[in-house]
């Protein structure tokens, strides 16, 4: 007999075995620590109102304190507490309360002859009393740098921080005099 082989054709290949699902994160345990938070600041701040309510119901026996706990602050008398309140002005400022500094806002220069500069103040309070918003302040300056000498100008401060001027326009020698400023008198007055 004769043999007989069958050709078996050959098989595609077999895909490789898919690969697994990405790991789900674990939602349930995320949101499990979120509610118990909520819980434990739900049952703070309940324990906190009732240990707020309970102080202010002023009740005839005074409630043990233990050894930890925080001194109570000092009862106020209400004209001290009042008077506290009142804003305290700086009703009188002086030269002293306040910086001056010059700004250059156009400069052209002409070789030899010198330089035409306009600059602007920059005034800073310097003081921890505050300025009364009901005054109006005149800050008299001079500008020092000018071939024909200081030029004296005069600004507003009102508001505690509304400040009002003009540019100064001056002709230095040259390229590389400094312009500078000094406060000469400080006049309060009041709004009309």
């Amino acid at each position: 007999m004769e043999e007989k082989t069958e050709v078996i054709p050959e098989m595609p290949p077999v895909p490789p075995i898919p690969p697994s699902a990405p790991k789900r994160i674990r939602w349930h345990t995320v949101i499990g620590m979120i509610v118990g938070a909520v819980i434990v600041a739900a049952v703070s701040s309940g324990i906190t109102a009732l240990l707020v309510s309970g102080s202010s119901r002023g009740s005839a026996a005074p409630r043990p304190t233990s050894a930890t706990s925080a001194s109570a602050a000092p009862v106020e008398d209400p004209a001290d507490a009042a008077a506290e309140t009142q804003q305290t002005y700086n009703d009188s400022p002086t030269s002293q309360d306040f910086e001056l500094t010059l700004k250059t806002t156009e400069k052209q220069c002409f070789g030899s002859a010198g330089c035409n500069v306009t600059v602007e103040p920059h005034l800073s309070y310097l003081s921890g009393t505050s300025l009364d918003p009901e005054k109006i302040l005149s800050i008299t300056y001079e500008v020092h740098g000018d071939e024909s000498g200081p030029v004296i100008e005069t600004m507003e401060l009102t508001d505690q921080d509304q400040l009002t001027y003009d540019p100064v326009s001056i002709t230095t020698h040259g390229r590389l005099t400094k312009v500078t400023a000094k406060i000469t008198d400080v006049t309060v007055s009041s709004l009309s």
